[in-house]
């Protein structure tokens, strides 16, 4: 038998879980274990790291729905067969950051939206909440199948229109979102909301600035400005087909995702 912590994981993947082995696994350190995470339509594979002689620590692939998995420990040795060690299942939850980044795609130019995302403002978070919440929030974001027109003025904006609005950029900027900042300006759009101004009159940069963060204002008005260290930074994933494969640097483990 063996546990696995947390049992649950949010859809877009990329957090830490813990395996535990029950005492009859606990082996010598020419054995390879791996877990295999079988859905409905995809499978994963994962490489684990030994933390100690009785448990392992994996990262959670990004799965396409929510739903119940099956999760097989696998083993393999040099020169025997590959042997499943045990089994466990496990669940793929949408959580509030994900519900968080579907709300902000989908209200990308609406205003009415926007403006309600300003009374967040008057309650803002605590540092490390919002730290926490931007990584999760611009994993999240990585992880939506945004339509292929998604815009982050939203479809009908052109930009010509000198009419004041927010845009999801004047929301990420005044939380001090800086990861979320990040991915904004790396999508359509996300250059041109840079000089909107608000009905206020302010613009991202000027906003980043009143505020007091200098990050943020770096990341914005900087050519070749860098991407903030993240979660995702130590991610490296390549496609090939049905295939993709991915390197998380940070825990040196890979995972291979592919389409059952």
């Amino acid at each position: 038998v063996m546990k696995l912590n947390p049992q649950q994981a949010p859809l877009y993947g990329d957090s830490v879980i813990t395996v535990q082995l029950s005492e009859e696994d606990k082996v010598e350190d020419d054995v390879v274990f791996y877990l295999v995470f079988t859905g409905s339509t995809v499978q994963h594979c994962t490489s684990t790291r030994k933390i100690n002689p009785g448990s392992l620590e994996t990262i959670s692939p990004g799965h396409d729905c929510c739903e119940t998995v099956k999760v097989a420990l696998c083993a393999s040795r040099e020169g025997h067969p590959v042997l499943v060690v045990a089994e466990e299942s496990f669940q793929f939850v949408q959580d509030e950051a994900y519900d968080a980044a579907q709300f902000l795609a989908t209200c990308a130019g609406n205003q009415q939206a926007l403006n309600f995302t300003r009374f967040l403002d008057r309650s803002r978070p605590p540092a490390a909440d919002v730290d926490f919440l931007d990584e999760k929030v611009a994993l999240a974001f990585r992880h939506l199948k945004l339509p292929a027109e998604w815009n982050v003025l939203g479809a009908e904006q052109s930009l010509t229109e000198n009419i004041p609005r927010e845009t999801l950029l004047h929301f990420a900027v005044r939380l001090g979102l800086l990861r979320l900042t990040w991915f904004l300006l790396q999508q359509p759009g996300g250059r041109g909301a840079l000089s909107i101004h608000n009905n206020e009159g302010a613009t991202p940069v000027s906003l980043a600035l009143e505020r007091g963060y200098q990050k943020l204002h770096q990341l914005l008005t900087e050519e070749g400005a860098r991407e903030p260290d993240s979660w995702s930074t130590l991610s490296h994933t390549v496609h090939s087909g049905d295939y993709s494969v991915k390197h998380h640097r940070g825990l040196g483990v890979y995972l291979l995702t592919a389409e059952a």
